[in-house]
């Protein structure tokens, strides 16, 4: 019987040492939270990108609406990209390329630092229209040391989808004009 529980100790040991030593060859990922440039010069799989190469738009087969097969992308790279600058003045907390979304952290206006927002943006399509984008703002304003929610003006949201999509158009004209 001790020979018996010797020898299982001796196998969990050895399994937890080849387990332990086998997460060390995983390689970290490099942390872009609140560094959106990160996300802008970064491909797909978050390799570096050539400069020149493209960045994220080259995840498409030069098209802006064909998705590249091979990614398994689902949303419109000059949307994408778009998006992430127009949104580059806030901090970034998640950004998801395969799923289309970007979440951003608090952010207050050096103007009214007792007021901030946040920002979450879907891109819903691998097409580059008007529904393809949705964005959701949300504002809190300081009252009596707490931060209390407060309306956003639709006109506002409305504002951030024209800039993205007006950028998105910008990025996509810039990239045919490359082309020629």
């Amino acid at each position: 019987m001790v020979l018996y529980v010797s020898r299982l100790k001796n196998i969990v040991v050895l399994s937890t040492a080849l387990a332990i030593s086998a997460c060390s060859a995983i390689p970290k990922p490099q942390s872009a939270v609140g560094n959106i440039a990160n996300y802008q010069s970064m491909g797909v799989a978050g390799t570096p990108v050539a400069p020149g190469s493209g960045g994220l738009l080259s995840i498409f087969n030069g098209k802006g609406n064909t998705p590249n097969t091979a990614t398994g992308i689902q949303v419109n790279a000059y949307l994408w990209r778009a998006t992430l600058d127009t949104l580059s003045f806030m901090p970034l907390v998640s950004a998801d390329p395969f799923g289309g979304v970007i979440i951003t952290d608090w952010y207050s206006p050096p103007a009214t630092p007792n007021e901030r927002f946040k920002a979450n943006a879907y891109i819903l399509s691998q097409t580059m229209s008007a529904n393809a984008i949705k964005v959701s703002l949300f504002h809190q304003v300081l009252q009596n040391g707490q931060w209390i929610s407060a309306n956003v003006d639709p006109a506002t949201v409305n504002g951030l989808e024209d800039r993205i999509l007006a950028r998105a158009a910008d990025l996509k004209a810039e990239a045919q004009n490359t082309k020629q």
